[in-house]
């Protein structure tokens, strides 16, 4: 057991070793009879700096919302959910001040309200 231990030990402060001589600066002896030390050489290249890519493509471009103030039957109706009954409905109820009045007159059902409304908005005048 005790043997176990010392191996276990030895190996411990093996790599702790390692590791301070790792980082440890290099020093270079010059020899006898050279006038100027040799220089050091790095042992792993600087990393280059990191490149950003383009704005274009690190974000995707988001989807136009829909103005539910302005926007066309046809228009509505491209929506999920939204037929020609509930575009021409849309429509007779405006302005809207905000999206959700859409949900809260009665103009649409929350379910249908829920698929829509990250592809909508009511912009004011």
């Amino acid at each position: 057991m005790r043997n176990i231990l010392r191996l276990c030990l030895l190996v411990l402060l093996s790599t702790f070793a390692a590791a301070a001589l790792a980082q440890a600066p290099a020093t270079s002896i010059a020899k006898a009879g050279k006038s100027a030390p040799a220089k050091q050489q790095p042992a792993t290249p600087a990393p280059e700096p990191a490149k950003e890519p383009p704005a274009k493509e690190a974000a995707p471009k988001p989807a136009e919302l829909l103005d539910i103030n302005s926007a066309t039957k046809e228009e509505l109706d491209a929506l999920p959910g939204i037929g020609e009954a509930r575009s021409v409905a849309i429509i007779k109820g405006r302005p809207y001040k905000g999206k959700d009045e859409l949900y809260q007159k009665n103009i649409l059902p929350k379910g249908v309200y829920e698929k829509i409304k990250d592809k909508i908005i009511a912009k004011q005048k």
